[in-house]
């Protein structure tokens, strides 16, 4: 039987990033409080204020989708993530310009963001490489799904939806920053109602 717990964004608690460069809220993690060199998947809203380097996650593939603000270029180095380190110089540019653009890259990649135009926020998806695999969507609007996973997250990026599962009588209502977190979906209808965008995040692990 699946499991559902709503992750209200208002009850997000800011901390610094590893690297004290900005301000990330997390919103799931796995397994449980899991540290964050510990942690299979994790899912978070982060601040950027002003450019500068990525934080390094050896061994885990992140995903960046843009939620606000003019957006961000990450430019991928093939340097180390020594900041002082000389000579490096970029392979690939993310461009997360657009609403709800999407950048995925290696967690040890040397990574320096620059901002367009002042701050942005964005959602960040990382998984254990080897432990579990991640696939982000973008919904919008009204729309049906099945959905197949070990874990499903369905972030209300902008506007409100409504969201019933499997038949509910009552569906679920999402504001923008909530969170619904489905544990074991197992073939499970998905129908949403709305005019906003969800970020559909399924894991499967390995």
């Amino acid at each position: 039987m699946a499991t559902t717990t709503l992750i209200r964004g208002a009850d997000l608690v800011a901390a610094p990033w590893k690297n004290g460069g900005g301000v990330t809220r997390e919103v799931a993690a796995f397994p449980l409080n899991a540290g964050l060199d510990t942690f299979t998947w994790r899912v978070s809203i982060a601040d950027v204020a002003q450019a500068g380097p990525f934080s390094a996650f050896a061994g885990i593939d992140r995903t960046l989708v843009l939620l606000s603000g003019a957006g961000m270029l990450l430019d991928e180095t093939d340097g180390t993530n020594d900041t002082e380190s000389s000579g490096a110089h970029a392979v690939k540019t993310h461009a997360l310009t657009q609403p709800l653009a999407i950048a995925q890259f290696a967690g040890e990649a040397r990574i320096d963001a620059r901002l367009v135009d002042g701050a942005t926020r964005d959602f960040n998806l990382m998984v254990r490489r080897g432990a579990a695999v991640g696939e982000t969507e973008v919904w919008r609007g009204a729309t049906q799904r099945t959905l197949f996973a070990d874990v499903v997250l369905l972030f209300c990026a902008s506007g409100s939806v409504q969201v019933a599962l499997g038949g509910d009588a009552q569906p679920r209502a999402l504001e923008t920053g909530d969170t619904l977190r489905i544990d074991t979906p197992n073939a499970l209808p998905c129908v949403v109602e709305g005019t906003g965008a969800l970020l559909a995040i399924s894991i499967r692990y390995k």
